[in-house]
């Protein structure tokens, strides 16, 4: 069996904003893949956040770990609104790929996947792991940056569906 990837939707932002979402999500695939392509205009580094199906209950943790070749650093939270996973490292250009995994499973709770790094003046990369605590398929993601901080004009997000074949 093999597997592809198949563009869902795509957003480039024209105008700086707090969020971007995606919904309607079909339940036709069996992992979803978001890439994003982010900076913003403070020196900040700042981290990403998801959200499903409007869901801003406590029922988010997350693990992560970071480096940028003279130190490390990680943390892990539990009960969290979000699930902050990735980065966004300010003045530089911040990618960033979360691989959803089950998505549309609705006999377990949901795992996330998270790489990200920029090579800019601030250079960094990390991996992360996410658990949210619901069985219902995700059909929405919210994705947006620690304390409402603006994404800035010309970052893109790009939803993949991963479809057995």
């Amino acid at each position: 069996m093999t597997s592809t990837y198949e563009k869902i939707a795509a957003q480039t932002l024209g105008s700086a904003t707090a969020t971007v979402t995606f919904s309607s999500i079909a339940g036709t695939y069996t992992d979803l893949i978001l890439v994003t392509a982010d900076i913003i205009n403070t020196t900040n580094v700042l981290g990403m956040y998801i959200q499903f199906n409007s869901d801003t209950g406590s029922n988010y943790s997350r693990t992560f770990m970071e480096g940028n070749g003279s130190s490390a650093s990680s943390s892990r939270s539990s009960n969290q609104t979000s699930m902050m996973l990735g980065r966004s490292y300010g003045g530089d250009r911040t990618m960033n790929i979360f691989q959803i995994q089950n998505y549309s499973n609705s006999t377990t709770n949901k795992t996330v996947l998270c790489r990200y790094g920029s090579a800019g003046s601030s250079s960094a990369v990390g991996a992360a792991v996410g658990l949210w605590r619901s069985t219902s398929a995700i059909t929405s993601i919210v994705v947006g940056l620690e304390s409402g901080a603006n994404m800035s004009a010309g970052c893109s997000f790009t939803l993949y569906g991963i479809k057995a074949e």
